[in-house]
């Protein structure tokens, strides 16, 4: 079941802070607290949709197109159009990264590296 008071529903109602990079009627992009690299972004729906899953079977056309718009316009704004990861975590027992906030969203990632990402790869190329 949604929570409607997770962080990025909060974000998007205007109760928490953001650094916005583009918003929309129909999502918003914002920079992660946390980046692991330089251009960290998340890029979320306004509606309440916990992972990619039941955003893509529940979302209507227009909100899925204005998420995709979001998501081009953000990537515009900041020059990216290649070298650049994107990523949709689902769940809490995902394999590789766990879903932390569930509110569907989808990362952004790209420039330097921080040096929490070179741990989070070793970790992980240790298992």
């Amino acid at each position: 079941m949604y929570d409607k008071n997770n962080v990025f529903a909060k974000i998007i109602r205007g109760e928490i802070p953001s650094t916005k990079i583009y918003e929309n009627e129909y999502a918003m992009s914002f920079r992660d607290v946390e980046p692991m690299c330089e251009n960290h972004i998340l890029v979320v729906p306004r509606g309440e949709y916990e992972n990619i899953l039941d955003f893509a079977r529940n979302a209507s056309p227009a909100e899925q197109a204005g998420f995709w718009e979001c998501f081009v316009k953000t990537a515009d704004i900041l020059g990216v159009d290649s070298q650049f990861n994107v990523m949709a975590n689902a769940g809490a027992l995902a394999p590789l990264f766990k879903q932390s906030v569930f509110h569907f969203h989808m990362h952004l990632i790209a420039g330097a590296k921080k040096p929490v990402l070179e741990k989070m790869v070793q970790c992980i190329c240790q298992e």
